[in-house]
């Protein structure tokens, strides 16, 4: 059996034939990505947190994946007139499901929000927009540029993203406005872009998280090696906690 990844939906409108609709949706290049690693893709969208052990105990891995902001309350920001998609529901749903894998051990890829989501859930918090905060222009690329790198990145050697791509440093894309700020308790800053932007946490205990604020399901579009092995090493450690049920 393959192992099961549950992906983090968004909640966009929709036309449908009972007019406009709110969906659950994820880019498919997430599920492409977890296919080609060799895992099994399923979609999860917010329920009720208190359902989370019970989703959670149903897979083997967990992907965080990107969307829009996490509201400024959970972490003690304000709000800014870039903010954009923010949604409640669902960051209570992923806060439930980050201190479940946790307290799980499940395997874990925190993508871009997911990262965020990952930092406030343990207490951290995030600069609110980058540009008008820390000045720079160089994190948020659109459009056809998503599949290729534009951004130099070094991470720690001991850090587990570092371990999974085998490499100290990448060239990565960057498509967020937001990043952290106070490094939550539980993980730390182990990759940095060249203005001081945490672009990798690391967790300080054994739960086996990679998260990391590019997009590696974009790059993995062009096999991107750095990408591809990220998800690989998702899917080899979901395998694990597949082989024991």
């Amino acid at each position: 059996m393959k192992p099961v990844i549950g992906i983090t939906t968004r909640q966009p409108e929709i036309e449908t034939s009972g007019g406009k609709r709110r969906a659950h949706v994820a880019n498919e290049v997430y599920s492409e990505a977890v296919v080609a690693a060799g895992g099994t893709p399923i979609l999860l969208p917010p329920v009720d947190p208190d359902d989370v052990p019970t989703i959670v105990a149903r897979l083997d891995g967990l992907l965080l994946s990107g969307g829009g902001d996490v509201d400024p309350a959970f972490y003690g920001g304000t709000s800014n007139d870039e903010m954009y998609a923010v949604d409640p529901h669902r960051d209570a749903f992923e806060f439930a499901l980050v201190h479940e894998a946790r307290r799980s051990g499940m395997p874990t890829l925190a993508i871009c929000r997911g990262l965020q989501v990952v930092n406030v859930t343990l207490g951290g918090s995030l600069v609110g927009d980058i540009p008008t905060e820390i000045g720079s222009h160089d994190h948020s690329v659109h459009g056809p540029g998503v599949v290729d790198c534009h951004q130099e990145i070094t991470i720690e050697a001991d850090s587990r993203v570092a371990r999974t791509i085998g490499a100290t440093s990448a060239c990565v894309n960057s498509i967020h406005h937001q990043a952290v700020r106070r490094v939550g308790t539980g993980v730390r800053a182990a990759g940095w872009a060249g203005d001081g932007v945490v672009e990798v946490l690391d967790p300080t205990d054994n739960w086996p998280l990679l998260a990391v604020q590019w997009h590696p399901e974009y790059l993995a579009v062009k096999q991107d090696p750095a990408s591809l092995a990220l998800f690989a090493g998702l899917v080899r450690s979901a395998a694990g906690v597949a082989a024991t049920r």
